[in-house]
C-alpha cells in the first residue's frame, strides 16, 4: 500500500509540475505579442501527416510529438538517437557495437537483436518508405523538414512491425527560387562536421536539389589493444532530389537519392569484471577497450532511390504513389569479450535490400475524409557471423549463416466522418498476407574465421542446422477513435488499435536441439520446423487524450493514458549451449509471454512571460512527462515454467521526464535564444532478466543551448553543450554470467556469488561488458542560408 500511495503521489505531483511545461513540438520561437503570431509560435499549427494526411498537431487524435527543423537546430539533434530524452516512454539508441544499427522501443515494445529473421517493433520511415531493417537506421538530421514520433499501435495506417509506433523522418521539399544553406560544427573530441545543400528552379516545372554531409568526431575513449579510437564517428551521407510541378499545381513528382557511408571504428564495450581467464583488468576509463578483433575492418553503407506522386484527380480525389528501394551493408567485428582473447570474438556481416510499393486514394471533402491503399514490400536480408571460441577449444568457430525472403502485401482504409464540427468518428482497418522464407545454416569449424572473412577452415562434424522453411502469416489489424471538440481550444479522443510484429524461424536456433521421440536418431523436419518457427506477437490498445490550449495559447497541452493487451510476445535471446561435445552458441526464441502495459504521458507548453524585454521577447518552460506500468502475466521459460515475477521489460523506464527552461530575447539586429534542458530516465534493464551488471539505474542529464540568429534568419551561430555533468550511464550490453532465474549470479552449485568468483556460460573469460552513452560534449554551430 505504501509503495502504491507513493507511485501516485508522485505522478500527480509530476503532473501538475509538467501542466508548466511545453512539448519539444511546441516549444516556441519567441512569440510575438500578438495573437496569431503567438498561435504559429507554440507549435500546435505544426502540420503532421500521423493519419497519411496533412493535420495540425492539435487536432490529430493520436500520441504524436513532431520535431520541427528549427527545433532540431535549437536543441543541436544530429541524430534519431537525440530524440528520445525529450519524448515520453520512448528509446531510441545505438544498437550494441555499431553506431549504425538503431534500436528502438516506445511504450515497452521494440526490438534490439539485428539479425535477419526478428523484426522491429517500432517503424522508420524515411519519406514516407518504410526502413526493413535496423542496420543504417541511425538517422543523420540534416535537410529535414520535421520528425514525427507516433506513439502506440499503428498496425491500420503503417502496417506490420509498428505494433510499438512508428518514428517519420521527413525531408525537405526544394523551394522556389535558388538557395544555398551551408552547416559547420566544430567541439570536443575534434568534432567537425560540414553540411552543404544547394538547390534551383529549372524552368517553370523542374526543381533540382542536392545535399552533401561530413561528419567526423575522435573517440570518446581508446582501443588500448589496437591502437585505434573507440567510439569515433567518420561518415559521409549525400542526397539528391528532383521535383516536377505541373503549372496548375495538380501533378506532383518528387525523386530522391540518398547513400550514407559509415567508415568509423568497431565500437566495442567496456569489461565489467576482470577477465576470468587472463584476468584482462577493468579499466578506469568507461570509453576505453581493450577488444582485439579487428577482422572484417568496420564498413557500412546503405542508400535508396524513392519516387513520389501525387495527382489532384478532382478536387475531392489525390492519386498518390510511393515507390522505393533499397540496400545496406554492414561489416563489423563484435568482441564480445573485450579482451585481447580470441573468446566469443564475432565478425558478422550484413547484407539487406528491399522494394517497395504503395499506392493511396485520398478523399477529402466537409464531413468525410480519408483514404484507401495498398501496400507491397519485398525483401531480402541474408547474415553471417563466426562466433570464435579459441579459448574453448584451438581454432573453434561456432558459425552461423541465414537468409530470410520477406514478401508481405496489405490492403487499408481509414475514414473520417464530422458528424458536427465538435463531433468525428474515425474507423479503418488494414488486412496483411505475410510471408518468410527462411534458410539457417549452422556448423562448427576448426581453422578459424570461414570464407566470408577470409579464412579456409575445416568442416568440425556435422552441421547442426541446414534448415529451409516458409511461414505464411495473416492479420487484420483495425483502429478506431471517436473524438469531441467542445470548443476551438479543446479536443477530446478515445481510441482502439492493434498491431503486430511479424513471425518467423530463429535465425540462431540449433536444429539438432529440437524436441524428438525417444525412438528417433535425429528430429524429423517438421520437429525442427516447430522448433524453429515462432508466431507474430500483436498488441491490442486502448487510449484517451486531452489535448488543448487556454489564456490565448499561452499554455498548449497533450495528455493520454493508454491500457494495451500485449500477446504472444517474441523473446529472442542466444546461450552457451553443447553441440558435439564443444562449447558453442545457440539461439533460443519463443512466443513465452503475454503482458499489461499501462501509462500516462503528458506534453506542454508554457509560455511565462511576454514582451518585458522588447517586442518579441519571451520565456517559456518546456518539458515532457511519461509513466509506464509494465508487466508480464506470463512468461515460460526455457523449462516451461512460469517465471513471469522475475522478468522485466527491457529498455522500458517506468519514469522518463524533461523539463526546458527557455527564453527569447532580441538583440541587436538579430534574436538570442538560450535554453537548458534537465532529463531523466528510471532504472532501465537491458533484458528481460534483471541484471546487476547490466541494469542501469535512474539518471539525469543536462543540456544548455545559446543560438543567435540575424540577418532575417539568413545567419545563426550556436553553442551547445550536452550531458554537462559528464554523466557515465549504459545504454547496452553482453553478459554470459551464470545466474539464477531472477538474474542473481550463483556459481556450479547454484550458490549466490553477488561478488564472484563470477561461472562463464559463454566462453572462458567471462562477459559482463557494457556501452555508455555520450560524454559531455560542447560544440559550437555556423550556419548560413544564400
Amino acid at each position: 500500500m505504501t509503495r502504491l500511495i507513493s507511485t501516485r503521489t508522485l505522478l500527480n505531483a509530476s503532473a501538475a509540475i509538467a501542466a508548466l511545461t511545453a512539448m519539444p513540438a511546441m516549444a516556441q520561437d519567441a512569440p510575438a505579442t500578438d495573437q496569431t503570431q503567438a498561435a504559429s509560435d507554440d507549435g500546435a499549427d505544426i502540420v503532421v501527416t500521423a493519419r497519411r494526411r496533412e493535420e495540425t498537431l492539435l487536432t490529430v487524435p493520436i500520441a504524436v510529438t513532431a520535431f520541427s527543423a528549427d527545433k532540431l537546430e535549437k536543441i543541436g539533434a544530429t541524430d534519431l538517437t537525440d530524440l528520445q530524452n525529450v519524448t515520453p516512454n520512448t528509446t531510441l539508441k545505438d544498437a550494441r557495437g555499431t553506431n549504425s544499427t538503431l534500436a528502438a522501443f516506445i511504450r515497452g515494445v521494440g526490438q534490439q537483436d539485428p539479425v535477419p529473421g526478428f523484426e522491429a517493433g517500432i517503424g522508420i520511415y524515411l519519406d514516407d518508405v518504410y526502413l526493413n531493417r535496423p542496420q543504417a537506421a541511425v538517422l543523420d538530421i540534416y535537410d529535414v523538414e520535421r520528425i514525427e514520433v507516433l506513439r502506440g499501435p499503428q498496425g491500420t495506417l503503417y502496417g506490420r512491425n509498428t505494433i510499438g509506433g512508428a518514428v517519420k523522418y521527413v525531408t525537405k521539399k526544394l523551394p522556389d527560387h535558388f538557395e544555398a544553406n551551408l552547416k559547420a560544427t566544430y567541439g570536443s573530441y575534434n568534432q567537425a562536421d560540414g553540411i552543404v545543400s544547394v538547390s534551383a528552379p529549372i524552368g517553370s516545372m523542374f526543381k533540382v536539389g542536392v545535399s552533401g554531409a561530413r561528419l567526423t568526431r575522435d573517440g570518446f575513449g581508446k582501443n588500448l589493444t589496437l591502437g585505434i579510437d573507440n567510439y569515433d564517428k567518420n561518415i559521409w551521407a549525400g542526397r539528391g532530389t528532383v521535383e516536377f510541378e505541373s503549372p496548375d499545381s495538380r501533378l506532383f513528382v518528387r525523386i530522391t537519392g540518398d547513400y550514407t557511408h559509415d567508415m568509423s571504428n568497431p565500437r566495442n564495450g567496456h569489461r565489467l569484471i576482470p577477465g576470468l581467464l587472463t584476468g584482462s583488468p577493468v579499466l578506469a576509463n568507461v570509453y576505453d577497450t581493450n577488444a582485439g578483433l579487428a577482422n572484417p575492418k568496420e564498413d557500412i553503407w546503405a542508400g535508396g532511390l524513392s519516387m513520389s506522386v501525387n495527382a489532384d484527380l478532382t478536387d475531392n480525389l489525390t492519386l498518390r504513389s510511393i515507390s522505393a528501394w533499397r540496400k545496406d551493408r554492414s561489416y563489423t567485428p563484435i568482441d564480445f569479450d573485450s579482451t585481447p582473447s580470441v573468446d566469443v570474438d564475432v565478425p558478422a556481416i550484413y547484407k539487406n535490400e528491399q522494394t517497395s510499393q504503395e499506392f493511396q486514394l485520398l478523399y477529402k471533402s466537409d464531413k468525410l475524409n480519408g483514404l484507401i491503399g495498398y501496400y507491397y514490400l519485398g525483401a531480402k536480408a541474408a547474415t553471417g557471423f563466426d562466433v570464435l571460441l579459441s579459448t574453448t577449444l584451438a581454432g573453434f568457430d561456432a558459425y552461423t549463416a541465414g537468409d530470410v525472403r520477406t514478401e508481405t502485401s496489405s490492403i487499408y482504409g481509414d475514414f473520417t466522418y464530422d458528424f458536427t464540427p465538435q463531433i468525428s468518428l474515425s474507423l479503418g482497418g488494414r488486412y496483411t498476407w505475410d510471408q518468410r522464407k527462411s534458410y539457417i545454416f549452422k556448423a562448427s569449424y576448426l581453422g578459424g574465421v570461414t570464407s566470408e572473412f577470409g579464412g579456409n577452415p575445416i568442416l568440425f562434424g556435422a552441421p547442426s542446422t541446414d534448415f529451409r522453411g516458409t511461414a505464411n502469416f495473416k492479420k487484420f489489424t483495425p483502429r478506431a477513435s471517436l473524438s469531441f471538440k467542445p470548443s476551438d481550444e479543446h479536443m477530446l479522443y478515445v481510441s482502439y488499435s492493434e498491431g503486430f510484429k511479424g513471425g518467423g524461424f530463429d535465425p540462431r536456433g540449433s536444429g539438432t536441439s529440437a524436441p524428438k521421440l525417444a525412438t528417433e536418431v535425429t528430429p524429423t523436419y517438421q520437429e525442427i520446423y516447430n522448433y524453429l518457427l515462432f508466431k507474430p506477437e500483436s498488441v491490442k490498445s486502448y487510449e484517451i487524450g486531452w489535448k488543448g490550449s487556454a489564456f490565448d495559447r499561452r499554455l498548449t497541452w497533450a495528455l493520454d493514458g493508454f491500457y494495451s493487451d500485449y500477446s504472444d510476445v517474441q523473446v529472442p535471446g542466444s546461450v552457451g549451449c553443447i553441440i558435439g561435445g564443444v562449447q558453442s552458441f545457440c539461439g533460443i526464441t519463443t512466443n513465452a509471454a503475454k503482458a499489461k502495459i499501462k501509462g500516462v504521458e503528458l506534453e506542454t507548453n508554457a509560455v511565462l512571460a511576454r514582451g518585458f524585454a522588447g517586442s518579441g521577447s519571451s520565456l517559456y518552460f518546456a518539458g515532457t512527462l511519461g509513466y509506464i506500468d509494465a508487466k508480464y502475466k506470463t512468461f515460460i521459460g526455457p523449462t516451461g515454467t512460469d517465471v513471469a515475477n522475475v522478468r522485466v521489460f527491457q529498455n522500458t523506464p517506468d519514469w522518463t521526464m524533461s523539463g526546458t527552461l527557455g527564453a527569447n530575447l532580441p538583440v541587436g539586429p538579430g534574436s538570442l535564444n538560450a535554453s537548458t534542458t534537465v532529463s531523466y530516465r528510471s532504472l532501465t534493464h537491458q533484458f528481460e532478466t534483471a541484471s546487476p551488471f547490466l541494469d542501469q539505474p535512474g539518471y539525469a542529464l543536462w543540456d544548455a543551448h545559446l543560438t543567435y540568429s540575424f540577418g532575417d534568419g539568413r545567419y545563426s551561430i550556436g553553442v551547445h553543450g550536452k550531458n554537462l555533468t559528464d554523466k557515465h550511464y549504459k545504454t547496452a550490453g553482453y553478459q554470459y554470467i551464470r545466474t539464477d532465474i531472477a538474474g542473481n549470479p550463483i556459481n556450479l552449485l547454484n550458490q549466490p556469488v553477488p561478488n564472484g568468483p563470477y561461472v562463464p556460460t559463454l566462453g572462458k573469460e567471462g562477459i559482463a561488458t557494457a556501452f555508455y552513452g555520450n560524454p559531455r560534449q560542447i560544440f559550437g554551430t555556423l550556419t548560413a542560408k544564400f
